[in-house]
């Protein structure tokens, strides 16, 4: 069985339980779905739970389907990292043998001072933060002197913040790029350059909607530049685009919110094409794990569940949707970053036997295995489909 049309829809950092190996990135007992079901009281996911999200852990008041409509199981991560961009490579077929740096103690000087001089602008910040409590306590610095914020997570990236009245986007898009020519081999080894302007007054800072992320490209050519070289389509919607540095993509689209996410891929499902549709629904990883509010985690869930039916109608008899993660980012978890978790892994289609368990997936690489089976086009030779399975 073969679909014309694949549409894979990443939860960005929905993970459904530890992995084995937690503990060595100090994730032991996180488990992002399972302690929003916990600690948000009404939690519901109607459509989900019908698809089989219950089936694939237990979660509190999401009771196993006796028959889901999708195919379900989860995945492992065999990556080293547990970001975002070594999350989605993996999906598309690559292993990240090699961890980008992190700076747990801020960028060294000599990468700061370069910075200063190519940009002309002063540094402030320079440390680990998240991006709300750097700017509640950098923000108004930053507007009186017109310096960059610079700071970093637990992951590879260098993150630029400034204010939209104080420094142009324009501006703010080219340091990014001078950022990211500084950081892109050792002894920096960047993953990620991320634009992050705010607006607002000080205690009412808020991030806009213009971030930009500048990746490097993937080190091998991924599943995706194998279905653009077979003359297949290769859609992005969201910060696709940038975590593959446009590599294998034919059409991009960004996006400012889930739901505009959302809208997007039901506009593109709408129209003819044949290939594969690629969306990320950044806002449970970006506004609700880092901040650790699984309040709001939950609601954007319950946003995303509404919303699924719209998806689904769309999905015909040669198409096929696939619903995974790309890591955790338990809101009630130490710290304020990602956690090493399985993702679950939703498959639905109208032509789909009901209830099939394709069970524990020993990478997330299988599922980029499975999408070239589909269209025979060359795998990366990792992973193993699981098309077969359908």
């Amino acid at each position: 069985m073969t679909f014309q049309r694949i549409c894979l829809i990443v939860l960005d950092s929905v993970g459904i339980g530890e992995l084995p190996d937690a503990e060595a990135f100090g994730d032991s007992g996180s488990h992002t779905l399972g302690h929003i079901a916990e600690t948000v009281a009404g939690f519901s996911l109607p459509h989900l739970q019908q698809l089989g999200i219950g089936n694939i852990a237990p979660l509190k008041g999401i009771e196993p389907s006796e028959l889901p409509d999708a195919a379900f199981g989860k995945m492992a991560e065999v990556s080293v990292g547990k970001d975002t961009m070594t999350g989605h490579w993996e999906i598309m077929g690559l292993r990240v043998q090699i961890p980008f740096n992190v700076f747990p103690n801020g960028f060294p000087k000599e990468l700061i001072d370069r910075f200063e001089k190519e940009t002309g602008r002063k540094v402030i910040g320079n440390k680990p933060a998240s991006g709300t409590e750097i700017l509640d306590e950098l923000g108004q610095e930053q507007m009186n002197t017109g310096a960059w914020i610079v700071y970093t997570s637990a992951d590879s990236v260098f993150q630029l913040a400034a204010h939209e009245d104080i420094i142009p986007l324009e501006e703010l898009y080219r340091a990014c790029e001078i950022a990211r020519k500084l950081t892109l081999e050792e002894p920096y080894a960047v993953g990620r350059v991320i634009a992050r302007p705010y607006n607002g007054q000080p205690g009412a800072f808020k991030r806009t909607p213009n971030r930009h992320d500048y990746a490097v490209k993937p080190p091998q050519p991924t599943v995706m530049n194998h279905l653009k070289d077979a003359g297949l389509d290769c859609i992005a919607v969201g910060k696709i685009n940038d975590i593959y540095s446009g590599e294998g993509i034919t059409e991009a689209k960004s996006t400012k919110s889930n739901l505009d996410g959302i809208q997007t891929t039901i506009d593109f499902l709408k129209k003819p094409f044949k290939g594969l549709l690629f969306t990320n629904l950044v806002d449970f990883d970006s506004l609700y794990g880092h901040r650790r509010d699984p309040e709001g985690y939950a609601k954007a869930l319950e946003e995303f569940d509404e919303w699924l039916p719209q998806i689904m109608n769309e999905i015909g008899q040669d198409d096929l949707l696939i619903l995974t993660a790309d890591h955790g980012n338990d809101p009630v978890h130490a710290g304020t970053d990602h956690t090493r978790e399985y993702v679950p892994l939703l498959i639905y289609s109208p032509r789909l036997k009901k209830g099939i368990s394709i069970g524990i997936r020993e990478t997330f690489a299988d599922l980029g295995a499975t999408i070239a089976d589909n269209f025979g086009v060359q795998s990366t030779g990792n992973g193993s489909s699981f098309l077969g399975k359908l």
